[in-house]
């Protein structure tokens, strides 16, 4: 018997989709993408983040999807998403763009929320003509445009060559994950929440995280060591929120100041006391209420009238 790939019960337990369909990227690549919610209501675009899946955004989907079109999709690689030919920031900004051709109309404009290496896929399109073109606002959660593996704070040395070796080779490691087992929580918990993370929010990251396979961990680890998207920071546009935790280790708040710094037009920016790197599983309403906020403030009702609706 297969391991579960996400919780089935409570909060962050993924709700049934309205529909599913199928966006073929650029180079081939099919993606598993998801719509939740109203068809005529103001649309939301989510992209998680590396070794998770749509389930990691359980929370803001439920909430979300009472009055808003909510559009999830699997990363390449990851959930019911198979490994396109390529790992690339390039490929994941193909993929975005084949999520927003497939399920937006002609200059349907859309909060666009990434977390993680999901904020790093919209830093990439940032400059595409179809994310400009469909991108009303963003908000970035718990990313970084570039020193990734070098500011990593998930092992405990002072910051240097040897932190950034053995941080580079934990990442992107081919050891399987295994079970979701209390030790495993544990570690999981330590290199990507708080500490005060309540036990079923662990287990819901833990069983998303393990479900991902390893080879597509390992392919994606490799990627993010070498990221460098501080020209897509400069390129983002549109209205920006930059969310954090304190106690995120995997991009920590040194991350968040750079981007709020670099961005064209940050208009809000959120530092969680004892947050780790899940901010939407650790602080749900909080991130739910921030993208509420920017559908309010720059999605308006003629952005969503979709054609022949």
């Amino acid at each position: 018997m297969s391991r579960p790939t996400h919780v089935t019960s409570g909060p962050y337990a993924p709700p049934t989709p309205g529909r599913v369909l199928t966006a073929v990227s650029a180079d081939g690549a099919r993606l598993h993408v998801e719509v939740h919610g109203p068809e005529d209501a103001p649309p939301v675009v989510l992209a998680h983040g590396w070794t998770c899946s749509t389930a990691f955004w359980a929370a803001q989907i439920r909430d979300l999807a009472a009055d808003h079109r909510v559009i999830a999709y699997d990363q390449r690689g990851h959930g019911r998403s198979p490994a396109g030919p390529a790992c690339t920031a390039e490929a994941l900004a193909d993929d975005l763009e084949a999520v927003l051709a497939g399920t937006l109309a002609p200059g349907e404009k859309a909060v666009i929320a990434g977390h993680s290496m999901g904020g790093m896929t919209l830093l990439a399109a940032s400059g595409r003509a179809r994310f400009r073109e469909h991108a009303a606002a963003v908000l970035l959660c718990s990313t970084g445009s570039s020193r990734l593996v070098a500011e990593s704070l998930v092992v405990p040395l002072r910051a240097g060559r040897v932190r950034a070796w053995l941080t580079a080779r934990i990442l992107g490691s081919r050891a399987p994950l295994g079970p979701v087992t209390p030790l495993a929580q544990a570690v999981l918990k330590y290199a990507t929440m708080g500490a005060g993370s309540a036990p079923h929010m662990v287990e819901a990251c833990a069983r998303i995280v393990h479900a991902c396979p390893r080879a597509v961990r390992h392919s994606w680890s490799r990627v993010l060591d070498t990221l460098d998207l501080d020209h897509g920071v400069r390129e983002l546009s549109v209205p920006t929120v930059v969310v954090v935790g304190t106690a995120d280790r995997m991009t920590p708040p040194v991350h968040a100041r750079s981007l709020v710094a670099a961005l064209p037009h940050c208009v809000g920016s959120d530092e969680l006391a004892g947050v780790g790197h899940m901010t939407p599983v650790e602080a749900p309403k909080l991130v739910t209420g921030r993208i509420r906020e920017l559908v309010r403030e720059y999605v308006t009702v003629t952005d969503t009238v979709r054609e022949g609706a």
